[in-house]
């Protein structure tokens, strides 16, 4: 079968609507967040309750900019992507806050509901990232730090993403036992994702590749430059 082609920057740009999207509907789902996005999750529950400002993309934005500098301390280099990575999140957090404030309330629904608004949110994100991997234009820290660290390491990609999500997911449920005194935000769907979300990736990336030959429509050499290429 001939593939089709399909421009990186294109699947940049559909990536990360459809990853806004997809965590706006785990979130409505009810049956546990993003283990990635977790923790800013219960950031976002504690502090807005002090700071009425403080969304869910706030939260995202300024975790994901502690996630960027742990980064580069890691790989001992600053690169200039690694600096328009703060851009991405910024996007990222006013797409997400945009969907989360269009999502409808469904936490009284049927559990069946929920669970295929949850399952719908994971393909979408899973999908989105097996998009934004093939890209060189900035990824969201998560993805820019396992992306980085795996090529600087010679670790596995999804292994790697496997690792992280899990550790996300812990560092999600103590601070909500901190905050809180009991488990928010944190559910049988998050524990689930946080074991499978990299080989769901991993499948995606290989239907992809079946399907589309991804090239770049444009030559940012500031961007490929500075990843070392």
């Amino acid at each position: 079968m001939k593939r089709l082609t399909i421009y990186t920057e294109a699947a940049y740009t559909v990536g990360l609507i459809m990853l806004t999207f997809g965590t706006a509907l785990m979130t409505a789902g009810n049956l546990g967040i993003s283990m990635v996005v977790a923790p800013a999750y219960i950031l976002h529950l504690k502090l807005s309750q002090l700071c009425p400002f403080f969304s869910f993309g706030v939260a995202e934005y300024l975790l994901q900019a502690v996630i960027i500098i742990l980064m580069m301390l890691i790989l001992k280099r600053v690169r200039i992507i690694y600096l328009l990575t703060f851009i991405h999140t910024a996007v990222y957090g006013i797409f997400l806050d945009l969907s989360m404030a269009v999502m409808p309330e469904i936490t009284n629904n049927a559990y069946f509901v929920r669970g295929a608004v949850y399952l719908c949110g994971v393909l979408l994100c899973t999908s989105s990232l097996a998009l934004l991997f093939k890209s060189y234009l900035p990824l969201a820290a998560y993805e820019a730090f396992v992306k980085n660290i795996s090529q600087r390491f010679n670790f596995k990609l999804f292994t790697l993403k496997t690792v992280f999500d899990c550790s996300f997911c812990v560092i999600a449920v103590v601070l909500s036992l901190i905050f809180f005194g009991e488990i928010k935000g944190v559910g049988v769907g998050t524990i689930i994702c946080a074991m499978l979300y990299g080989t769901i990736i991993n499948l995606f990336t290989k239907l992809f590749n079946k399907i589309f030959v991804f090239k770049d429509r444009f030559s940012f050499k500031i961007f490929k430059e500075s990843e070392g290429k």
